[in-house]
C-alpha cells in the first residue's frame, strides 16, 4: 500500500486543491511535532462528534465540535489567515490552541475525543 500523495498546492502554498475545492493550508511554520500533536487532537475530536451522533448526544458533540474548531484554528486551517499574522501571533496561536486542546484531554479523562 503506497502512502497519500502530498495534495496540490496553489502556487501561493496557502491552499491545498482536493477535488477542485480550494482548503486553506496548514501553518508551515508550525514545528512538526506540535502540528502531529494539533492533527492527533483534530482527528480524536472528529471522531468524538461522530460518536456522540451515533449516540445522539447533543453536549458531547457541542463538546467535540469545539475541539474540532480549536484544532483548526491553532493549525491555520480556520479563524484569521495565517500569512497574514505575525511570527509571534502565529506561534501564541498554535501554543495555546494545543494547550487548551491538552486541557481539555485530561478533563475528559485522558482521551480527547
Amino acid at each position: 500500500m503506497n502512502p497519500p500523495a502530498d495534495p496540490e498546492r496553489t502556487s501561493d502554498g496557502r491552499y491545498v486543491v482536493v477535488d477542485h475545492r480550494r482548503w486553506r493550508a496548514t501553518d508551515p511554520e508550525i514545528p512538526e511535532d506540535v502540528a502531529s500533536r494539533l492533527r492527533h487532537h483534530l482527528m480524536a475530536a472528529r471522531r468524538g462528534v461522530a460518536a456522540a451522533r451515533r449516540a445522539a448526544d447533543a453536549k458531547a458533540e457541542g463538546r467535540a465540535r469545539k475541539r474540532v474548531n480549536t484544532a483548526k484554528v491553532a493549525l491555520g486551517e480556520r479563524g484569521d489567515p495565517w500569512w497574514e499574522q505575525s511570527a509571534e501571533v502565529r506561534r501564541l496561536r498554535w501554543e495555546r490552541g494545543l494547550h487548551e486542546l491538552d486541557q481539555a484531554e485530561r478533563e475528559e479523562g485522558g482521551r480527547a475525543p
